[in-house]
C-alpha cells in the first residue's frame, strides 16, 4: 500500500501535456489527484485513464485559473471532499505567438500570457496554501521554464511571465519559512506536447521546432515532479533545471 495514499495533490492544466501526465504519474504513486482545466472533455478522458490505471478515480473540475470565483470554489470542493491539500502543481500556462513587441498587434496575447502563467498561479497558491499551513503538510510545486532564466527574440512576454515564476517561487520560499510548506520551481527546456502548437498556430510549424533533436516529454517532467513531491517532509528541491541533451540554452540546440 503507498504511503501517498492518503495525500491530496491538484494539478492545474491537467488537460494536455505535462499538466496530464503529472496527473497520471502521482495518481500511479497512491496520491488522490484533483485535476483541473478549462477542456471538460479531455479531463473526463483523463478521468478514465487515472481510474484504470490507479484504480481510484480523481476529483475532476472546471479550472480557469484566470477566474478569481472558480478558483475559490475548485479549493472549496477540494478541500469539501478530502478535507485535506498536500501538493498543488501548478501547471497551467500557455505561450501565445512569437511576434516581437513592437510589432505585436493584438495584445490579447499578452493578457492570456500574464493573466494565467502569472495572476493564476498566484490565485492558486492564495487560495490552496492556507488550508496547506493549517493541514500541517504541504508543497507547492510551480512548472517554469528556462525561458525564466535566459530570454529571447520573439518571447519578451512569455519569458517575462516565466521570470515572474521564477521570483515568485523564491519569494514565496521565504515567506514561508518555518511553516510545514515546501516551495519548489521545475525549469524544463525543449519538451514536445501542444505547447508549440498552441504558441504557433500550425502543427507544421510545431513540428519544425523539435525537428533533428530528441526533445524532453511530458512523463520526463511528471518524473521530476514525482521525485520532488515524495523526497522526505525536511527536504526541499528549491529548483530543477532539467533540459534535453539536445539543448544547451534558448537557441543552442543540436541537431543531427
Amino acid at each position: 500500500m503507498s504511503r501517498w495514499k492518503d495525500h491530496v495533490a491538484i494539478i492545474t492544466g491537467a488537460s494536455s501535456g505535462i499538466g496530464r501526465a503529472t496527473a497520471v504519474a502521482l495518481a500511479r504513486e497512491g496520491f488522490r489527484v484533483v485535476i483541473g482545466a478549462r477542456d471538460v472533455a479531455k479531463l473526463t478522458e483523463l478521468a478514465q485513464e487515472i481510474e484504470r490505471e490507479a484504480g481510484t478515480a480523481p476529483l475532476l473540475l472546471p479550472l480557469d485559473v484566470r477566474d478569481g470565483a472558480q478558483v475559490k470554489a475548485f479549493v472549496t470542493a477540494t478541500m469539501e471532499t478530502y478535507g485535506r491539500i498536500d501538493v498543488l502543481v501548478n501547471n497551467a500556462g500557455l505561450a501565445k505567438g512569437v511576434t516581437p513587441v513592437i510589432e505585436e498587434t493584438d495584445p490579447d496575447n499578452w493578457d492570456q500570457m500574464i493573466d494565467t502563467n502569472v495572476k493564476g498561479l498566484l490565485l492558486m497558491t492564495r487560495e490552496a496554501v492556507p488550508n496547506m499551513i493549517e493541514g500541517g503538510n504541504g508543497h507547492v510545486i510551480n512548472i517554469g521554464s528556462v525561458a525564466g532564466w535566459e530570454s529571447y527574440a520573439g518571447g519578451a512576454v512569455y519569458c517575462a511571465t516565466k521570470f515572474a515564476v521564477r521570483a515568485i517561487t523564491t519569494a514565496l520560499r521565504q515567506e514561508l519559512l518555518g511553516k510545514p510548506v515546501r516551495v519548489t520551481s521545475i525549469d524544463p527546456g525543449m519538451v514536445e506536447t501542444n505547447f508549440s502548437v498552441v504558441r504557433l498556430e500550425d502543427q507544421s510549424k510545431a513540428d519544425e521546432v523539435y525537428a533533428g533533436m530528441t526533445p524532453l516529454t511530458a512523463d520526463d517532467i511528471a518524473d521530476c515532479v514525482v521525485f520532488a513531491a515524495t523526497r522526505p517532509a525536511h527536504v526541499n528541491l528549491d529548483t530543477i533545471i532539467v533540459k534535453p541533451l539536445d539543448q544547451a540554452g534558448a537557441g543552442k540546440v543540436a541537431r543531427h
